[in-house]
């Protein structure tokens, strides 16, 4: 495999903003515009040390309110660690958690709620059972009515937990996360293993629950859906943070051409002639060039037909890759 030349990228950065905290708030400076916004959530040189393994490595950020903010990295990239020592399952070897400028405690566990990778739920009670249950730890409770609604579970309140399906569970799973009227949601790869349909009405299930104001934590692994939901993201790759802002302003600051995408086996010329990259595993060949027109016609007789050929402007999974590698990871 040969990998796209890195010309155009930096090497690992910062926040992408010029950031000033003070009492729980983000200051930040964009041309002549000027923002003041609130810090939900704050992580202060966070370090987690097991036998032998650096898991995160002196990381620090911070979560403005109201906004979905997405963390990614490969595997081993130290991001589940990250989130589980902010939402208080794992401790920190050092550092420390802020919420709403001050040290996460009492406030922080009412407040939040939490979607994990893998929850066990209750067997042979059905779904209203399980939020009623969930909803009895709290203190700060939700309307369940409300919560059914917003989760579409209306159909399914007398269901079994045994007998739902994928999608409905994740449902489920969210609406447990919200019994407690939460200021702050997290979301640990909440649509892996769902079909196409399933993730896409999550989705909207998200957008929802973020267009009422809470701040929303998202780890995943699907590119497309870091490229919907997420307001700003941080990118995350043996245990640091190399790169932080929303997407649209990292793709425009790191990207310059355009993407001429097609099947290897359709292309017959030289491929030591272009700017490119393979990707085995999908047999295919990206070709970056900022003369659309130019390399269409050096394509033409290079090709055996660009009917399968795809124009396309780079997108989060570009960058992503360009900056953590393309090699697999355990």
């Amino acid at each position: 495999m040969v990998a796209r030349r890195a010309g155009n990228l930096q090497a690992p950065v910062g926040s992408g903003y010029e950031n000033c905290m003070a009492q729980g708030t983000l200051t930040t400076f964009s041309g002549r515009n000027f923002q003041r916004m609130q810090i939900a959530l704050e992580a202060k040189n966070l370090v987690k040390q097991y036998p032998g393994v650096l898991a995160v490595d002196d990381v620090s950020f911070a979560v403005r309110e109201g906004i979905c903010f997405g963390l990614l990295g490969p595997n081993g990239a130290g991001k589940t660690t990250t989130v589980e020592i902010m939402e208080g399952v794992t401790p920190a070897t050092s550092g420390d958690v802020w919420y709403y400028g001050s040290p996460a405690g009492t406030r922080f566990r009412e407040e939040a709620g939490i979607q994990f990778q893998n929850t066990a739920l209750q067997d042979f009670i059905t779904v209203r059972e399980t939020l009623e249950m969930f909803q009895s730890l709290y203190d700060r409770k939700a309307d369940i009515n409300h919560i059914i609604e917003q989760c579409s579970l209306q159909g399914l309140l007398k269901r079994d937990n045994r007998k739902l399906s994928g999608g409905q569970r994740q449902r489920l799973l969210l609406a447990v996360a919200l019994v407690n009227k939460p200021r702050l949601v997290f979301l640990d790869e909440p649509t892996t293993g769902l079909d196409p349909q399933a993730r896409r009405n999550f989705w909207d299930l998200v957008k929802n629950i973020r267009a009422e104001g809470t701040t929303v934590i998202l780890t995943t692994h699907y590119m497309e859906e870091a490229e919907i939901l997420c307001d700003e993201i941080a990118i995350m790759d043996a245990g640091k943070i190399i790169i932080q802002g929303s997407p649209d302003d990292l793709l425009k600051k790191h990207y310059k051409n355009t993407i001429i995408e097609l099947p290897l086996n359709d292309f017959t010329g030289d491929l030591a002639t272009l700017d490119h990259r393979v990707i085995e595993s999908l047999g295919l060949i990206e070709i970056e060039t900022n003369d659309v027109n130019d390399s269409l016609r050096k394509l033409a007789a290079a090709t055996s037909g660009l009917n399968r050929m795809k124009i396309r402007q780079p997108n989060l999974e570009d960058l992503f890759l360009d900056l953590t590698g393309h090699s697999l990871r355990a």
